[in-house]
């Protein structure tokens, strides 16, 4: 294929069909992305496992394939990256951990499996944050993944690698997944789409760990990262078609639904514009006035949410399953090895004993740290009695929102993804909020997703006052110098109900694509 523009910046269905026609081959396809990996790779520092020869290979066969009159997959030829806490069959599966990248896994995980079938060509793995635990991603086997937009600050994390090497053009979509914001923080810091499905829509591969780290509670779900609405969709689409393949028991109660023709006409949506109490920087508050702006232009109707549940409590509650386990999770994972420095802090609060914690938080109260001392009330470990108390206020609570929808014949929510934008290294440990918008559809295992919108203008970096509150001063000093880097929202819906999601994003992607300020691929 002759094209003005480098065939690394195509997307995914755009590769599979040029493929399918004939028109470019996988080969073509997966070497233009090796290339641009090369490029990019040593400033981003976001592919650390490549399997560029065995990919090479794959790609001659889907060639061959394809020259045969073959069956197609809806993937096929697409290069792909995986998210290091997915198994793929000759490669370790570290979780960023060094113990764990010693030994290769014999066999792909189910979610790996299920791209392969699709005829997806996975160039390799990325780097994530050690455990997967912070908004970082950065660990001491290979150190910190930088931003293409700006290598000073982080993509975010847990699937920040790859949210940098698709925003970077390295490849058109990446396997994440979402436990708390980790699919939806770094698409909105790197200027992407993605999709976090509904509790238990796909399977997880299993952490090598005997904690289940909250998992009743709150379930983690794989989702892909791309660069259009589009690619989200046809990606979810292979996973989920892989889901149904191979029935069990365990199978979604609700079947997958294609959007709507209508798109959002005839919906009702509710603006959250601020997350707990946490107001957002002045271009996500622009961005979420546009949002909804192509909304209304695609026939929805959008209107304040004035009855809003109380989102603190969704934050806490999430906090409180996430911590039960005291850090299990993690320390068994690290197996003795060093935290890292952004982690350190996070395991040394989880082991103080429930009075120092209270002295603690009384002590940052009376320093006008009144954010942090409000998220040490939910630090602490759970009994059997104690935990299963919280998952009754989850369902509770649950409850409560699906209701406080219901009055207002609401179909989806508009609000943040995050309050700021894209923060610079090891800023994360201070912006305690930082999660307060993803923690929310987490703990209610709604669907939810982010779409690019906008970019931060000269001059509309900060209006944040300053202020004793140390998480209030590090949103303010990451919001400085932001100027140019990219802006998203984020859309959720009721439980299975991910095709009105993609509906919502698709009807602001199309309106807001329009305007110069819509991030295109990074500069570099």
């Amino acid at each position: 294929m002759q094209t003005a523009v480098p065939l690394s910046s195509f997307g995914a269905g755009e590769i599979a069909r040029s493929i399918a026609a004939g028109d470019v081959s996988a080969r073509e396809a997966v070497d233009a992305c090796i290339a641009r990996i090369e490029e990019v790779n040593p400033t981003l520092n976001a592919l650390v496992w490549p399997r560029f020869e065995r990919a090479r290979q794959e790609a001659d066969e889907a060639d061959a394939a394809q020259r045969r009159g073959a069956p197609l997959g809806s993937l096929h030829g697409v290069p792909v990256t995986i998210k290091d806490q997915f198994d793929v069959a000759g490669l370790p599966t570290s979780f960023g951990v060094a113990r764990l990248a010693t030994t290769a896994v014999d066999a792909d995980g189910r979610a790996v499996a299920a791209l392969r079938r699709a005829g997806a060509i996975v160039l390799g793995k990325t780097n994530v944050p050690q455990a997967l635990a912070v908004a970082e991603t950065d660990n001491a086997m290979f150190g910190q993944t930088s931003n293409p937009w700006d290598p000073t600050r982080t993509p975010g994390g847990s699937s920040g690698a790859d949210a940098a090497l698709v925003a970077a053009g390295g490849v058109p979509v990446g396997l994440g997944a979402d436990y708390g914001g980790s699919l939806r923080i770094p698409a909105a810091w790197t200027g992407l789409c993605t999709l976090k499905p509904t509790a238990r829509r796909l399977p997880t591969d299993r952490a090598p760990v005997r904690s289940a780290c909250g998992e009743d509670g709150i379930v983690a779900q794989p989702g892909p990262l791309a660069r259009t609405t589009a690619d989200v969709a046809l990606t979810l689409g292979a996973l989920v078609d892989a889901v149904v393949a191979q029935p069990s028991g365990a199978n979604p109660p609700v079947p997958w639904r294609e959007p709507p023709a209508a798109g959002v006409a005839g919906l009702r949506v509710a603006l959250l514009s601020t997350v707990d109490g946490f107001a957002p920087s002045p271009a996500i508050r622009r961005a979420l006035e546009e949002a909804a702006a192509a909304l209304r232009t695609a026939g929805a109707t959008v209107e304040p949410w004035e009855h809003a549940p109380e989102i603190g409590t969704a934050v806490g509650l999430a906090l409180r399953i996430y911590l039960a386990d005291g850090g299990a999770f993690t320390r068994q994972l690290l197996d003795g090895e060093a935290p890292h420095p952004l982690l350190k802090g996070d395991l040394q609060v989880a082991s103080l004993p429930a009075p120092a914690l209270r002295a603690l938080a009384a002590m940052l109260r009376a320093s006008g740290q009144h954010r942090t001392a409000r998220i040490l009330r939910y630090v602490r470990s759970a009994s059997a009695r104690d935990y299963l108390d919280v998952l009754g206020d989850r369902i509770a609570y649950e409850q409560a929102f699906v209701a406080s929808l219901d009055v207002g014949a609401y179909d989806l929510v508009l609000c943040p993804a995050t309050p700021v934008p894209a923060v610079p290294h090891g800023a994360t440990p201070k912006l305690v909020d930082l999660h307060a918008p993803s923690f929310l559809f987490n703990l209610l295992g709604m669907p939810a997703g982010v779409v690019p919108v906008t970019r931060v203008r000269s001059g509309e970096e900060s209006d944040r006052p300053d202020s004793r509150d140390v998480a209030l001063r590090a949103a303010r000093a990451a919001e400085e110098g932001s100027a140019g880097l990219p802006v998203g929202v984020q859309l959720a819906a009721r439980h299975w109900r991910e095709d009105l999601v993609l509906a919502a994003m698709q009807a602001v992607e199309t309106e807001t694509s329009r305007h110069p300020a819509h991030p295109p691929m990074p500069p570099m």
